[in-house]
């Protein structure tokens, strides 16, 4: 499943002085496509032992597939194999890019 999601969430706040947020413009919008978590995190099978995932805080974005929660920033790391969005109330991985094909998620 693939779904575009504006990255900024909460409409532009409006100033009588110009400000340095700008609107979202198509181009700004990420797209969110679901990964399957056994293909990003090892270890999945191992329900006797615990799994330590790091996440790196809360993104704007708003999960795509159940809408009750902001996604998690999680890196690579020890268990991880791709730098991924999580959302801690569905389980679910994302993917990011931008609608022109460059990957959100890399450093």
């Amino acid at each position: 499943m693939t779904l575009p999601v504006p990255e900024t969430m909460s409409p532009p706040l409006q100033h009588a002085e110009p400000s340095r947020r700008r609107h979202a413009e198509p181009e700004d919008c990420l797209v969110l496509s679901e990964l399957n978590p056994r293909m990003v995190i090892d270890h999945l099978d191992d329900e006797g032992q615990p799994l330590h995932v790091l996440t790196f805080g809360s993104v704007r974005e708003i999960c795509p597939k159940c809408q009750s929660g902001h996604l998690k920033l999680v890196l690579r790391q020890s268990a991880v194999r791709v730098a991924h969005l999580f959302c801690t109330d569905c389980a679910s991985c994302f993917d990011a890019h931008y609608p022109n094909g460059a990957p959100a998620l890399t450093i």
